[in-house]
């Protein structure tokens, strides 16, 4: 019986580890080593000796993105690889600036949840649950209003404001990744047949043909 126990309570263990977003630190900290020719989960550490107070810190957030582009947005990350530090804290930090109509398209975080605190202006937001259902959630953000996009589902931030807007953004890995729709449908390389675009959307080849031309 003892040993029955044992086996489950290794096996709960096991689980949780093999679900958690990120590797979880067995020290203080882990600098990453970004030079390193390793390859492992995340980044190899430093040795805590050689660690200093760069690898902590990062300085320019208060600069506003350049948003002159179609999208009229810009994303400006602060992940591991901006501050070593976050190896292993499964955490990490973006700012997001809008023009006027300036748009995050859809997209997904595939290791993290994002939660977002409106700064400046106003956004529609929205994430769209998992098949079968779809289910589109969304909401209108003032400045100081939060909201919560689930780690891996579809969502996108819309400034229909006639001013800039101003995002942080919180996500629950070092790395988070992000897929955008468009450009993983559209622009993949090399490209995805337009028979099966046509098909999958509904839309005639020349149609499909024009809109990877665009990616």
């Amino acid at each position: 019986m003892a040993a029955h126990f044992l086996f489950l309570a290794l096996l709960t263990l096991a689980s949780s580890h093999a679900i958690a977003s990120d590797p979880s630190q067995l020290q203080d900290f882990c600098v990453a080593d970004l030079n390193s020719d390793v390859f492992v989960n995340g980044f190899v550490c430093k040795d805590p000796k050689q660690a200093k107070a760069e690898d902590f810190f990062f300085s320019g957030l208060d600069k506003a993105g350049d948003t002159g582009n179609k999208p009229g947005s810009n994303v400006t990350l602060i992940a591991v690889n901006q501050i070593p530090v976050l190896n292993t804290f499964g955490i990490s930090l973006a700012r997001l600036d809008f023009a006027p109509n300036g748009l995050i398209p859809p997209h997904t975080h595939p290791r993290a949840t994002e939660i977002l605190t409106v700064l400046e202006g106003t956004l529609y937001v929205g994430f769209v649950t998992s098949n079968p259902n779809n289910q589109l959630f969304t909401k209108v953000l003032n400045k100081g209003d939060v909201f919560v996009f689930p780690q891996g589902l579809i969502h996108f931030q819309f400034n229909y404001g006639k001013t800039n807007a101003v995002a942080l953004s919180g996500l629950s890995s070092q790395n988070p990744g992000v897929i955008l729709v468009p450009n993983a449908v559209f622009g993949a390389k090399p490209p995805i047949s337009d028979d099966v675009l046509a098909k999958a959307f509904q839309l005639d080849k020349k149609t499909v043909d024009w809109l990877q031309a665009q990616f």
